[in-house]
């Protein structure tokens, strides 16, 4: 696996875009005719957990690919095993495929609608001497398969009589037997260096109720048998399956060849997964973290998972852009986590208004103000879109900043406040420190400040100060919940452990998560159904489904720089 080279600072760059591999060969095959020119692709998730990123950009691949081509995409759950399927499942697949702006129309599907069919195939195999019901254990049909370097062993039942087998295979499905005791297998070739070749089982024993067929069938096919007949019954022209797939290729048209009466034959494709720095992309591994609670559930925003990314704030149009940047590629790569983050900072720094928001409180006294006066500023919504106009912000005697931007004894470059220095307050005066005092603990509690009433912004006052801080009004302060969100792993690669009794939890970024009382400015609550903004000069926030009408609650998406990187300069 290689490491991704391109460079953030490279991607505003006009570049000239070239065909994709994939894109390469659907126009090969419309040139040449094939499957009378059409393109019709699909996504076939897993209903046994909720999607995440390296699904997005499936998505958007399989959705993209036939709309640029003016083809189709079916959505088709693969519902064959129903221990670990689940109906809350399928809807939230539905509802991220929809969120990220595709439609399959009227082309919904379940590989459970073929299982009628999966089985008259099925026997037809068994007729042609091309499957057998086997007996032996799952060890011991494993051990037989051997080895790519040597070949298997021949199952002793791989030559029972076809009627045997057409008899065993019917009580199979009549549920006779119990869970794991047969499983039909298809006959190849045990000698193959292709371990999937080696006679691969193609049904199994499970009597567990399903989401859609409930007690129908207790014998449910297997992926790599349902997967190339189901693309045939549909009409798949292209069957996009990610690398590790490449192998179970000559498996898929094995099947095929033993079907196909027409001219019309689908075809399995293979490209790179998605694999991010600082993240996990196993569902066995996002269902872990969930099941033990360290997270809150499969739409906590530090999953990779879409519907915790939206949670997050993040933008259906900042997904497909970043699915968009990061190409198609044959060989695995790691992808840098700050792509995707450069992605929805760049979509939302054109789309959010700004608010003031402090996260830190720390009281200014304006010691020459009237107590009583309140003005109101006016300020510009968005500098990225005039067409937001301006929103007023109330100004009073005492206002809050964030404590991180005074410092007792300065050094030279810190252009905020200090003992005897002047700030400007964005969008109002500049203010002078002329004195602070502290608590017990020795923590600064309040600043005593002057301020200049000739140095109002947008006055002409030619006054210039070097430090520009944003605040808010204590009177006028919205007290709101904020979710400080970080990535959920300090390791660039969470499976890597120094300690083999450990595993990828080991990794687990104890700071994924702080939550602070902020103070917001109150324009905020009239913003509301906007649901994203930026505070300014510490990130973007979006509200929480969490809020109610008296409390607030906010999510970090992003922060406006990669900390990350300059943490990894050090």
């Amino acid at each position: 696996m290689e490491h991704n080279e391109k460079k953030i600072g490279d991607l505003n760059k006009e570049e000239t875009k070239s065909l994709n591999f994939l894109e390469a060969i659907v126009e090969e095959d419309i040139k040449n005719g094939k499957n009378g020119g059409r393109v019709h692709t699909r996504f076939p998730p897993e209903p046994n957990g909720y999607l995440h990123i390296g699904h997005a950009k499936s998505i958007c691949l399989n959705f993209g690919l036939a709309d640029n081509y003016n083809g189709m995409t079916n959505l088709r759950f693969d519902d064959t095993n129903p221990t670990k399927e689940e109906e809350e499942y399928v809807q939230s697949i539905m509802e991220d495929v929809r969120w990220l702006g595709f439609d399959w129309e009227d082309r919904l599907y379940y590989a459970s609608d073929y299982f009628d069919q999966l089985y008259v195939w099925a026997v037809k195999l068994i007729k042609d001497g091309k499957a057998y019901v086997e007996e032996q254990s799952s060890e011991a049909i494993s051990e037989q398969r051997g080895v790519p370097t040597r070949p298997g062993i021949e199952s002793m039942f791989r030559n029972r009589p076809i009627e045997e087998s057409l008899d065993l295979f019917e009580r199979m499905r009549s549920g006779e037997f119990p869970d794991g005791s047969k499983v039909l297998r298809a006959k190849i070739d045990m000698s193959s260096p292709n371990m999937h070749m080696r006679d691969p089982v193609m049904y199994r024993i499970l009597h567990a109720t399903h989401h859609r067929t409930g007690d129908k069938w207790c014998i449910y096919p297997m992926y790599d048998y349902a997967h190339g007949q189901s693309d045939y019954i549909e009409g798949i022209t292209h069957s996009i399956c990610t690398l590790e797939f490449e192998i179970h290729r000559p498996l898929y048209d094995w099947f095929l060849d033993q079907i196909i009466d027409t001219d019309y034959r689908p075809r399995q494709i293979e490209f790179a997964r998605l694999n991010l720095s600082y993240t996990v992309m196993s569902k066995r591994k996002l269902l872990e973290l969930v099941k033990e609670d360290y997270v809150n559930g499969w739409d906590d925003p530090r999953m990779p998972t879409i519907s915790g990314l939206r949670r997050r704030g993040y933008t259906p149009e900042s997904i497909r852009n970043f699915a968009d940047r990061i190409g198609v590629a044959k060989r695995d790569n790691i992808i840098d986590v700050g792509l995707l983050e450069f992605s929805i900072r760049e979509h939302l720094n054109k789309i959010t208004p700004r608010v003031f928001a402090v996260l830190n409180p720390l009281k200014v006294i304006i010691t020459n103000y009237p107590e009583d006066k309140i003005e109101e500023l006016e300020l510009e919504v968005s500098p990225e879109d005039e067409s937001m106009g301006t929103r007023k912000v109330p100004f009073s005697r005492e206002l809050y900043i964030e404590h991180d931007d005074f410092m007792e004894d300065p050094p030279r470059k810190f252009f905020r406040l200090g003992p005897g220095r002047e700030v400007r307050l964005k969008g109002g005066y500049i203010i002078k420190c002329e004195d602070y005092k502290k608590d017990e603990s020795g923590k600064v509690t309040e600043l005593y400040c002057t301020y200049d009433p000739e140095t109002k912004s947008g006055s002409g006052s030619t006054r210039k100060v070097k430090g520009t801080l944003h605040w808010v009004s204590v009177k006028h302060a919205v007290d709101a919940e904020v979710r400080l969100y970080d990535r959920l792993f300090i390791n660039e690669n969470p499976d890597e452990v120094d300690d083999e009794s450990k595993d990828f939890k080991s990794n687990l970024n104890p700071d994924s998560l702080k939550i602070v009382t902020g103070k917001i400015e109150p324009a905020v609550m009239e913003m509301r159904e906007l649901e994203k903004f930026q505070f300014q000069r510490l990130g973007y926030f979006c509200i929480d489904k969490d809020s109610t009408d008296e409390r607030p609650v906010f999510n970090r998406t992003v922060t406006l720089r990669d900390s990350w990187a300059k943490k990894n300069k050090r």
